[in-house]
């Protein structure tokens, strides 16, 4: 997810309220000193939470309040609206948004990409889903429409050949899944962790495939992003938030010990759920290369009518 970094950090900051932004923001040279940012509670946030709770963030001289979403969309509807300065999600809502005209949004930092059994489709024992190759004519639940959880499992099924013209697609909160997986409101369901290994011990639910595999191994999963009139206007604030994450993962990359803490803190997990996951590929810096891979695949599916070239979308970024 949602999707950071490995700079001296600035000190003498001290935590910031409200009150204070405005000199604040004049005394560290930030255009703005408080920053809100939609997040989703998954284990993408690890190196969020990271560089708050670490402290990071304020010895850049930012305070950093987080405005939980029920979904990737519901993330950007509130960086488009103001409620938020910066929106974490999946990848492919910040796309289908510059496509339709809806936002001119710009991505300001990596988060995630797919790890080995960090994101899989996944069924119950009482359901008639056995293989991937049962999935046709199902009821599949996912997320919303055109998000992660719908093209990566549009992706895996054309790979093995599966017809997904026919399916029923259920959308429902990632919360609620394991759930509706166990009253047969949904046949299989797209899950990324924690919920993968949460719906294993409370629904026993059993991988049907792995997302990665073939077209989208290693795929990017989510970000950061801003519109480009909030990326203009605060250069320094960005440049600020993007050094206190580039710090916090590169610690989450290399002591697993300093997240899963944070995993049962924030996204609310019980500690043995927080050891036994797999956590996702942590990133924070862009790569446009690897990120066209999203719009590619939006394109191929029909997603999106025309495509679009990462580079026009990627903001400046600290340190480069």
């Amino acid at each position: 997810m949602l999707a950071l970094a490995a700079l001296t950090a600035v000190s003498g900051c001290g935590a910031l309220g409200a009150d204070s932004s405005s000199s604040a923001s004049t005394g560290s040279g930030l255009e703005k000193a408080t920053l809100k940012v939609s997040i989703l509670p998954t284990t993408d946030l690890g190196p969020f939470w990271l560089a708050q709770d670490s402290g990071y963030f304020q010895a850049e001289g930012l305070t950093v309040e987080s405005v939980v979403a029920a979904s990737g969309q519901a993330s950007l509807a509130k960086s488009i609206s103001g409620e938020a300065d910066i929106a974490f999600s999946t990848y492919p809502p910040f796309f289908t948004a510059r496509s339709s005209g809806a936002a001119d949004m710009e991505l300001v930092a990596d988060a995630t990409s797919v790890n080995p059994k960090s994101n899989a489709i996944v069924t119950v024992p009482n359901s008639p889903v056995k293989t991937i190759f049962d999935l046709a004519g199902r009821k599949i639940a996912i997320t919303a429409k055109n998000t992660a959880s719908d093209l990566l499992t549009r992706s895996v099924m054309q790979d093995h050949n599966v017809d997904y013209g026919k399916v029923k697609w259920v959308l429902i909160p990632l919360p609620n899944i394991a759930a509706a997986l166990q009253q047969g409101e949904a046949d299989a369901a797209y899950l990324p962790e924690p919920y993968v290994t949460q719906a294993a011990k409370t629904a026993g639910a059993i991988p049907v495939v792995d997302i990665n595999t073939g077209a989208t191994q290693d795929f990017p999963l989510t970000g950061y992003g801003a519109t480009k009139t909030w990326v203009r206007e605060h250069p320094k604030t960005l440049a600020a938030f993007q050094r206190a994450m580039q710090k916090a993962t590169h610690e989450a990359l290399i002591d697993r010990a300093k997240v899963e803490p944070l995993l049962v803190r924030f996204a609310k997990i019980d500690e043995d759920t927080a050891k036994l996951l797999t956590l996702p590929g942590y990133g924070s810096i862009l790569d446009a290369r690897r990120l066209q891979r999203v719009p590619d695949l939006l394109l191929q599916l029909g997603a999106i009518p025309s495509p679009i070239d990462v580079n026009s979308m990627i903001a400046p970024q600290a340190g480069r």
